[in-house]
């Protein structure tokens, strides 16, 4: 898939490409926010490439969405972009993050600031749970990869299993499922 902005965008385009990411996004719902820019504005990335690169992002160590801009850019333009993307993500959110934690420290009554947290914890929340609804509508064709999401939906977020443990269920059936259904 061509993209819109050119071939291959500039170091710069990333860059200001992840600012803005890392500004729209406070409290959560990077993943979607990545997507919409990289996907659906910039066209960077088909939607298959960007579901890739997301799934390597969460299997690897550190920070999904740190490793996701990493992969956007190394696959972009390589170490320069990945730098790019990275300190687009990361510098001026960390800049915020630090002033408003020596007002927070500073200041002696920090009401408001919690009620703004929890705020933009309700809005990350619902931000990733439309970002895995539109994931899976455009994604998952078939009953048998549906019914695997919505037993880990239901597995952590219902019944509250542990992740680790829902994982040694899920991925082992998922891998079977894909080798079954490439036989058959």
């Amino acid at each position: 898939m061509g993209n819109r902005e050119t071939d291959r965008p500039s170091l710069a385009s990333l860059f200001t490409g992840f600012v803005r990411i890392g500004m729209m996004s406070f409290g959560g719902g990077l993943a979607a926010w990545t997507r919409r820019e990289v996907v659906q504005t910039r066209g960077w990335m088909s939607e298959q490439q960007f579901l890739s690169g997301y799934a390597l992002s969460q299997l690897v160590p550190g920070a999904t969405n740190v490793n996701l801009a990493v992969f956007v850019g190394t696959q972009m333009r390589g170490v320069p972009g990945a730098l790019a993307c990275f300190l687009g993500l990361t510098a001026l959110p960390v800049v915020i993050v630090l002033t408003a934690g020596t007002i927070y420290l500073h200041s002696h009554t920090g009401v408001w600031f919690s009620i703004a947290l929890s705020g933009m914890g309700a809005v990350a929340l619902g931000m990733n749970l439309g970002l895995g609804v539109r994931l899976s509508l455009n994604n998952i064709r078939r009953v048998g990869p549906a019914l695997i999401t919505a037993g880990i939906a239901l597995s952590i977020g219902v019944f509250g299993y542990r992740l680790p443990y829902v994982l040694a269920v899920a991925m082992p059936s998922s891998l079977l499922l894909a080798w079954w259904t490439r036989k058959a």
